[in-house]
């Protein structure tokens, strides 16, 4: 399944995931343009999952709509690559690696399989757009929504950062 979702300018406010079709199938509500916390609402406006930032921490969790864990996102050091991790519970673990210009990335299994894909795009979209094809039985898409504007997330923090020692 092909969907299509992205961030706000102002990180603030309800946007929505579109399938191929540009048909509405769910929705994120980034909850303030103070943090990046964010809910994932699927067809139904179901709340399926969350992600946040936990206090003083640089690793983006995931959780269900109970809030129990479900996975956790790291940034990894790599020359001239984008790697993240995102640990699962009971679920393995996953890598996201792209080459360090590209906005392509692949998401792999613990074996190296590539599971799902995804692309940093334009369009009606903002710069912060993804198109997310998955095809792991053990990740469902709604979550990778949760996981890939947690790396997105981070990846904003880690720029913001580096501008800040440069002045």
């Amino acid at each position: 399944m092909n969907l299509y979702f992205r961030d706000n300018f102002f990180n603030a406010g309800v946007t929505e995931i579109l399938d191929e079709q540009e048909v509405n199938v769910g929705h994120l509500d980034l909850k303030s343009s103070f943090g990046s916390a964010i809910d994932v609402y699927g067809q139904n406006s179901q709340l399926l999952c969350k992600g946040s930032f936990p206090i003083f921490s640089g690793k983006w969790e995931v959780t269900d709509a109970d809030g129990g864990q479900l996975g956790v996102l790291r940034s990894r050091f790599a020359f001239f690559t984008k790697k993240f991790t995102y640990e699962t519970e009971g679920r393995g673990s996953y890598e996201i690696i792209s080459p360090a210009f590209s906005k392509e990335y692949e998401i792999s299994d613990e074996s190296g399989a590539i599971v799902a894909r995804f692309e940093q795009v334009n369009g009606w979209f903002s710069s912060g757009a993804f198109l997310l094809n998955n095809q792991c039985e053990h990740l469902d898409t709604y979550e990778l929504v949760a996981v890939i504007m947690g790396m997105y997330a981070i990846q904003k923090r880690q720029s913001a950062a580096t501008n800040n020692t440069t002045h």
